[in-house]
């Protein structure tokens, strides 16, 4: 039988009191010692760093911290840890800081509602490292304006509509160019227009997300009938509920969708339908998650590097943290868009 918690007889590890009674002087030289403080005489100190060896004690990096004033810490906030954007980013974030010896922890909120934002952010303040926050959606944009004096921040964000103030330490992919480039591809193939299936925004304009106005951009500079976006969600179940309405209208022969699970979501509903993936619709998707190249048709789509733009995020803070450099707004992880199979011709 598995056995949990402590074991009988299992050693507590040795805490600076146990150092500073085996050296026989005070903790407070002890602390000295570890912080390499020059007032301690040379006996002193190799009485003290032998009774460390001896003890096998190692300092915690929560009291170095209280000495410091530093925490090599990180803290970063996301309303999710599944879907491939806010997932790649966190592995991009969690490699930079492994490489420069910092933790990391993860804050989940689920909802913009002020009470729980407000506790998140006391929680991530209470570690005394910095924060991070995935801002892709309500819950990171309502932390972004409640953040605490003091405390270092840098943020993923949706690309901003207008330059955001200076000094706003935020990054971004370019969303609004990148849905322009996948628009474009499909106009070039013969298509009269593109329908766009949209994320959830973080913003509360009535335009939308920057894809969604890359997109129109796309179609108004072409000169094509531009479609009222079909409102969708994150998940695979939402591209098929958009996509079986969708394959009704036999307009419909081109399909630019928010991420790739819609685009998932609707390649089957195209199949159901009976409707042929491209040469009945073609349709492409965003971020190119690693299933895309696998699919079947493999899928056309844009290549976001959120994994690049969390060790962005990540080398930002550790400026903040470390150096108390000041970081402006700016765009990284240029787009680049994948041409695949699910994109043809415009059917005769």
């Amino acid at each position: 039988m598995p056995v949990t918690g402590h074991t009988r007889g299992a050693r507590r590890p040795a805490s600076i009191r146990d150092v500073a009674t085996a050296a026989g002087v005070s903790h407070q030289t002890v602390s000295r010692v570890i912080n390499g403080h020059p007032s301690v005489r040379p006996a002193t100190r190799a009485r003290v760093e032998a009774a460390i060896a001896e003890l096998g004690f190692r300092r915690s990096a929560t009291a170095h911290a209280l000495a410091s004033g530093r925490s090599r810490s990180v803290t970063v906030l996301t309303s999710n840890t599944t879907h491939y954007g806010y997932a790649a980013a966190l592995k991009g974030i969690e490699e930079a800081a492994r490489a420069a010896a910092f933790a990391v922890g993860i804050t989940v909120v689920e909802t913009d509602e002020e009470a729980e934002v407000r506790g998140a952010l006391e929680r991530a303040a209470d570690t005394g490292g910095g924060l991070i926050v995935i801002a892709y959606d309500r819950p990171g944009v309502r932390a972004l304006g409640m953040l605490p004096e003091g405390l270092p921040v840098v943020a993923a964000v949706e690309t901003p509509g207008e330059p955001p103030p200076q000094g706003s330490p935020w990054v971004w992919t370019d969303d609004r160019q990148a849905a322009r480039e996948a628009t474009r591809h499909l106009l070039a193939l013969g298509h009269r227009t593109v329908h766009y299936l949209a994320i959830p925004s973080s913003t509360r304009t009535s335009g939308g997300s920057q894809r969604a106005a890359g997109w129109r951009e796309a179609l108004r500079e072409a000169g094509a009938p531009v479609p009222e976006p079909v409102a969708g969600g994150w998940e695979p179940a939402d591209g098929y509920a958009a996509g079986r309405e969708l394959a009704r209208d036999p307009e419909v022969t081109a399909v630019l969708c928010g991420n790739d699970a819609l685009a998932l979501g609707v390649l089957r509903a195209l199949r159901e339908a009976g409707r042929d993936v491209p040469g009945d619709v073609s349709v492409a998707g965003f971020d190119d998650a690693p299933a895309s190249a696998f699919l079947t048709p493999a899928l056309t789509t844009v290549r976001l590097d959120f994994t690049g733009l969390g060790r962005a995020c990540f080398s930002l803070l550790h400026g903040l943290v470390e150096q108390g450099e000041p970081v402006g707004p700016h765009p990284v992880a240029v787009p680049r868009l994948v041409v695949r199979e699910s994109t043809g011709p415009a059917p005769r």
